[in-house]
Parts: C-alpha cells; sequence; structure tokens
C-alpha cells in the first residue's frame, strides 16, 4: 500500500514521465539522424539554421505527441505506447513530405542550409503533431 502511494505521488509520477519522456526522445533523434542524409548535430554545431530549424521541428513534434499521450492517458505503458505510435506518424510524415515534393530535395536543401525548406520541415512536424496529438485516443 504504501509503495503503491509513493508511485502514485505527483512528483514521482511526474519524474517517471519526464524521464521517460526523455529517453524516447533520444531515441527519436538517434532515429532521425540515421534516416536523414546529413549529420544533423554536426551541421548545427557549423551553424547550419536550416538544419537547426528541421531538428527543431522534430524535438517540438515529438515532445508534443507526448503531452498529449501524457494528459489522455493513466498509464505510463498506455502513454508509452500511443507517444511511440505518435511518433512512427512523425516518421511517416518526414518521408511523406520528402515524396511530395519532388522537385525539391528536402534532405539537399536543408543540408545546404536552404532555410525556407529547414522551416517548411519545422512547422510540417509542429503542425502535424497537433493533429497526431489531438487524435490519439
Amino acid at each position: 500500500m504504501l509503495a503503491s502511494a509513493f508511485w502514485q505521488h505527483p512528483l514521482v509520477e511526474t519524474a517517471g514521465y519526464f524521464s521517460v519522456v526523455v529517453l524516447c526522445l533520444v531515441v527519436s533523434m538517434v532515429l532521425f539522424e540515421v534516416v536523414t542524409k546529413y549529420k544533423n548535430w554536426e551541421e548545427i554545431r557549423k551553424g547550419n539554421v536550416a538544419v537547426a530549424l528541421a531538428t527543431g521541428g522534430k524535438i517540438l513534434g515529438v515532445c508534443n505527441v507526448f503531452r498529449y499521450s501524457i494528459e489522455r492517458h493513466t498509464s505510463l505503458i498506455e502513454m508509452l505506447g500511443w507517444g511511440l505510435y505518435g511518433f512512427s506518424l512523425l516518421i511517416f510524415a518526414y518521408f511523406l513530405f520528402e515524396f511530395l515534393t519532388p522537385l525539391i530535395k528536402v534532405d539537399e536543401e536543408i543540408a545546404k542550409d536552404n532555410r525556407s525548406v529547414g522551416f517548411i520541415s519545422c512547422t510540417i512536424s509542429v503542425g502535424l503533431s497537433f493533429v497526431i496529438g489531438a487524435s490519439i485516443s
């Protein structure tokens, strides 16, 4: 009974959700590093604003999806499952963006610091995260 009360304390619960989401964010950034043709953090270190915009949009998008998942689910497992599902949809949206813009090689333009493409990539990630989050049930 006492152990159960400990895990249900708001401070402990918040720390648990925070820890899990940070871990998921790290994993998602590694996956995005794998699917992009450029090295995100190396380009950001060099001052590539387009990569920073695209990466920032991905971070905000992933965090927003998990925010909705935390808000709507009472168990850590449910929150994690729906959050990961939402993240999978964001990855799909990334590939869809590349596919639907055949005249623009999104990864190449972002790697060349085309800030317009980086901004659109950011906006797509953030915008779709709201749609994904709202649909999480």
